[in-house]
């Protein structure tokens, strides 16, 4: 064995042996041997099968060779090891005491854990600086809030000479820490950063500098920001309107009143009781009885309801004088108990109806569409579905029947109308029953009946046909799960 070594690391076969990397084959045994050296590849010299010559001595040795010096390997590591592993690094045990830290609270214990990882090198990454920017942009006020002040731009500064990226955490938080100085001028500039990196801003990205401006009264600086945060896609909600309203009637900008009204009323379903007392505020103003105008073309007025789907004419302030603001209940059938008028139903704007339905073109231009097109226009369309369950723990045909020959009955054409079902509710289950088979069938025949299919979700499909149609819609259905 040993003299086999020998040959090998002198004989001509062994310098050939390690100049190729193909598979050597015996003259006398025809197997194939792989190299056991591996060395970078160099273009191979054709030899012929005489040149050389292999002996079951040295064809021996080599196999003796590949046992006793097998080529490395290594165990395949778990996914379950490599979390530990990363959990139980120096990084990983700081991010956990950081975690902690942020839970509770504890700004001071972060910051020496902080000081101690930059004393013992360990690196840090962006959940780290993330946390430890939350934790001094949070604390306000007090000793603790000086030295997050402080220590907050510093480790911001820290992590852009340690070339971490940041995200939109980040620069909210540094955003917060720019107010903690009472600057919102900086907040403000780092939130219009965040577009020129490619970082898509969020609503709380834009709240510090907003609020602070409209605290200062500076009203102006408060609408930059609203038209930066239009032209990043972000709709504000009910605390940054309310705080341009708030600012708007400080500052006596009864234009702007009426715009952040309008918009308070098509995004709030119910307002905060802040949010109202910002509203009263508003109306019971000098400025307020002071602006309108006394004398109004009342068509225009009517066209704008119209045009608006009720309860907003668009046409400014009318009339002048004291505004009589009290509170008020509606009963059951929607009548003021202060004034004795009664509530109207508001129908979404032509504009949103027209943005609707082009959010809806992947249906106009499949197959639905081409039946709707064949087949309509309707004047009223039902959640057969949503119909059929009402008040009920089984679908119920006789329940969605009785509204069907109801609505029938109310048509001025005496015309169907039409009826959306799931394709499991018109092939399965109660579907079944005879009766309620020759109910579907006369629906089918009439063109008064579209299943959708399977796996698809028949909300969009009797959306669509009640907004192509411009018909009434009958369903129970609040559409919460849709954006």
């Amino acid at each position: 064995m040993l003299h086999g070594c020998a040959l090998l690391r002198t004989s001509p076969l062994f310098s050939f042996f390690i100049k190729i990397l193909l598979p050597l084959i015996s003259r006398t045994s025809r197997c194939f041997f792989r190299p056991i050296l591996r060395f970078p590849k160099s273009k191979p010299t054709p030899i012929s099968a005489g040149t050389f010559s292999m002996d079951k001595r040295l064809n021996l040795c080599t196999l003796a060779l590949s046992n006793d010096s097998p080529s490395p390997s290594y165990p395949a590591v778990s996914n379950k090891a490599k979390r530990k592993a990363r959990r139980e690094s120096p990084e990983g045990v700081l991010k956990h005491k950081l975690d902690m830290c942020s839970r509770h609270g504890q700004l001071i214990q972060a910051l020496s854990l902080y000081d101690e990882a930059r004393s013992n090198g360990v690196p840090l990454g962006l959940h780290h600086y993330n946390v430890l920017l939350y934790l001094c942009s949070s604390n306000g006020g007090g000793d603790d809030g000086d030295v997050g002040l402080k220590r907050g731009f510093e480790i911001f500064r820290q992590m852009v000479e340690d070339k971490v990226v940041p995200n939109e955490a980040t620069f909210t938080s540094a955003a917060r820490l720019a107010i903690a100085a009472e600057d919102p001028e900086m907040a403000f500039h780092l939130e219009k950063q965040m577009k020129g990196l490619g970082i898509p801003p969020k609503l709380r990205s834009y709240d510090p500098a907003l609020f602070e401006f409209c605290k200062k009264g500076e009203a102006d600086r408060a609408y930059e920001v609203d038209a930066h945060m239009v032209e990043s896609g972000v709709t504000a909600e009910e605390p940054e309107i309310s705080a341009w309203i708030k600012a708007s009637t400080d500052s006596s900008r009864s234009d702007k009143v009426y715009e952040m009204l309008h918009r308070l009323r098509t995004t709030v379903r119910q307002v905060s009781e802040s949010t109202y007392g910002v509203v009263e505020e508003w109306f019971k103003s000098e400025e307020a009885a002071r602006v309108g105008v006394d004398s109004w073309d009342a068509n225009k007025v009517r066209e704008g309801v119209v045009r608006g789907g009720g309860g907003w004419h668009g046409q400014g302030w009318l009339g002048s004088g004291n505004w009589r603001v009290e509170r008020t209940q509606m009963d059951e059938a929607g009548i003021c108990s202060c004034c004795g008028e009664k509530l109207v139903s508001i129908d979404i704007d032509p504009k949103e109806t027209e943005n609707f339905t082009t959010s809806l073109s992947w249906l106009a231009k499949g197959r639905f569409g081409e039946w709707l097109q064949g087949h309509g226009p309707f004047e009223a369309v039902v959640d057969g579905s949503n119909v059929g369950l009402i008040n009920q723990h089984n679908f119920s045909f006789f329940q969605l029947d009785t509204l069907v020959n109801r609505l029938r009955q109310m048509s001025p054409s005496k015309r169907l109308p039409l009826v959306i079902l799931h394709q499991n509710r018109v092939t399965g289950g109660p579907a079944q029953n005879p009766n309620n088979k020759r109910l579907l069938e006369s629906w089918k025949k009439s063109g008064a009946l579209y299943a959708t299919p399977v796996g698809s979700n028949d909300d969009w499909y009797w959306l669509y046909a009640a907004v192509n149609c411009k018909c009434l819609l009958v369903t129970n259905d609040e559409m919460r799960d849709h954006d």
